[in-house]
C-alpha cells in the first residue's frame, strides 16, 4: 500500500485499489488501515480526491448518526470512489437527509415490518421449495448459485415489490449490471435507463391500484403527491437491486459452512441455535468490496480525536466496525455463541437497510432449507477452486459446487 505526503494536517494518503479477493479472506488494506488508526486517509481508485475513512465501532456509529455528515451534500462532489461511474439518482433515500429521507422511506415501510415479512414467511418457503426440491430430484452434483441463491430471492423480491413474471428475467439482468464494476459507465448508465424507465412506467400505471405490492405502494403514494416521480424511482431502485446482495451474501454464508466442518455440523444438528449463529456469520462475511456511499461533512466535527474539516468526504466501514475488538472479542474468531451480537451488517442510524428483514428472511429460509434437505452437503470441488465474482461491488462466489448424500 502506497502513501502519498501532504502538506494537510491529518494521516497520510493511502492507495486502496479494488482486489478482487477470493473466498472470505478479509481485505488487507482494511486490515492494515485498522492497524493504522480509527481514522484514516484513502483514495479510492476513480474519482477525485481523497476521503477519511472511520473503521472503529463507535466512530461509524457517531458519523452515520450524525446530521453534520449529509449524503445530499455528496451528489454534487467528484470524490474518490469504488465505482468507475458516478450518477446518483435523484429522489433517491441512498443520498437523502432527514426530514426528506424519513418522508420517503414511509412510502414503502409498511412493506418491509417485521410483521409484514412474518406473513411472507410461509410464500417464501412456498416459492423455495420447489427449487430445492429440483436439486434432489436431479441428484449431485448442484450449483447453488444457479439454482437456488440467484432465483429465489430474483423472484421473491420481484414477488414483494410487483414485477410480473415475464419481465422478471430482464430485471435480474438490469440489477446485475448495476452493481457490477465491469463494462464501466456506459453498460452501468444503460441498465439504469432500462430499470429506471420500466420503474417509472410502472409507478404511473399503478398510482390507482388498491394492491400492497411496493410498486402499488409507490404509485399510491406519487398519486397523493407525497412523492414525486423521480422520487419514486430512486425509492424503488435500490429494493429492486437489494436481491443481488441476497444472492452473494448467502453464497458467502454457505461457503463458510461449507469449508469448515465444525460450523456445518453445529448449523445442521442445532437448528434451534441457527437464529443467533446466521448473525455471528454475518458478521463475519465481507459481504462488499472497499466502501458503499460517501458523506460530506458540513462542519468542522471532531471524531475519534481528528477533527474533519467542513467539505471533507468521508466514508465509513461497517466491514470493519464489525470486527472491532472493543465490541467483539478475538472478532478474526468465529463464535456461533456470541451474543450479544450488535453487528452493522445492515448499516446504521437513518439509512440503515429498508430491505434488512427480507433479507434476513431470505438467507435463514436458503440456509435452513438446504441444511435440513440435502444430507451431508459439501463442496463438490477443492475450496480453491470456487470461482468468485469478479469486479464487484458486492463480493461472493460465482458458483458454488455441491454434492450430498
Amino acid at each position: 500500500m502506497t502513501e502519498e505526503t501532504t502538506t494537510l494536517t491529518g494521516p497520510p494518503v493511502r492507495e486502496w485499489p479494488a482486489l478482487d479477493l477470493a473466498g472470505t479472506e478479509f481485505d488487507p488494506v482494511l486490515a492494515e488501515l485498522m492497524r493504522e488508526g480509527p481514522l484514516t486517509r484513502i483514495r479510492l481508485p476513480f474519482g477525485v480526491g481523497w476521503a477519511w475513512l472511520a473503521t472503529r465501532y463507535e466512530d461509524v456509529r457517531q458519523i452515520t448518526n450524525d446530521p453534520r455528515f449529509s449524503r445530499t451534500a455528496g451528489m454534487d462532489r467528484q470524490v474518490t470512489r469504488l465505482a468507475p461511474h458516478f450518477s446518483p439518482q435523484p429522489g433517491s433515500p441512498a443520498w437523502a437527509d432527514q426530514p426528506d429521507h424519513n418522508r420517503l422511506r414511509k412510502a414503502v415501510a409498511g412493506a418491509f415490518t417485521v410483521s409484514a415479512m412474518k406473513r411472507l414467511r410461509p410464500r417464501a418457503q412456498e416459492l423455495l421449495d420447489p427449487l430445492v426440491a429440483g436439486i434432489v430430484r436431479d441428484g449431485p452434483p448442484a450449483d447453488l448459485v444457479e439454482r437456488v441463491l440467484e432465483p429465489f430471492p430474483v423472484t421473491l423480491i420481484c414477488e414483494v415489490m410487483g414485477v410480473p413474471a415475464a419481465d422478471r428475467p430482464q430485471m435480474h439482468a438490469w440489477a446485475a449490471q448495476i452493481v457490477s464494476i465491469k463494462g464501466g459507465a456506459e453498460a452501468s448508465a444503460e441498465a439504469k435507463k432500462g430499470m429506471f424507465g420500466w420503474i417509472a412506467d410502472t409507478v404511473r400505471a399503478r398510482a390507482d391500484s388498491a394492491g400492497d405490492d411496493v410498486y402499488s405502494l409507490i404509485g399510491a403514494a406519487l398519486r397523493r403527491g407525497e412523492i414525486s416521480e423521480a422520487e419514486a424511482v430512486g425509492l424503488a431502485a435500490p429494493l429492486q437491486i437489494g436481491g443481488e446482495a441476497v444472492t452473494h451474501n448467502c453464497g458467502q454464508t454457505l461457503y463458510l459452512l461449507l469449508t469448515r466442518p465444525e460450523l456445518m455440523e453445529r448449523m445442521r444438528h442445532q437448528p434451534e441455535a441457527r437464529a443467533t449463529a446466521l448473525d455471528e456469520l454475518m458478521r463475519y462475511v465481507p459481504h462488499r468490496t472497499a466502501v458503499g456511499l460517501a458523506r460530506i461533512a458540513l462542519e468542522d466535527v471532531e471524531v475519534g480525536g481528528q477533527l474533519i474539516r467542513a467539505g471533507d468526504p468521508v466514508y465509513v466501514s461497517y466491514l470493519a466496525a464489525n470486527r472491532d475488538p472493543d465490541v467483539f472479542p478475538d472478532p478474526d474468531r468465529i463464535d456461533l455463541d456470541r451474543d450479544p451480537n450488535p453487528h452493522l451488517s445492515f448499516g446504521n442510524g437513518p439509512h440503515y437497510c429498508t430491505g434488512a428483514v427480507l433479507a434476513r428472511l431470505q438467507i435463514e429460509l436458503m440456509v435452513g432449507t438446504l441444511l435440513d434437505r440435502l444430507p451431508g452437503l459439501r463442496l463438490a470441488v477443492p475450496a480453491d477452486q470456487v470461482a468468485w465474482r469478479r469486479k464487484t461491488m458486492i463480493r461472493g462466489p460465482q458458483s458454488l459446487p455441491v454434492t450430498w448424500g
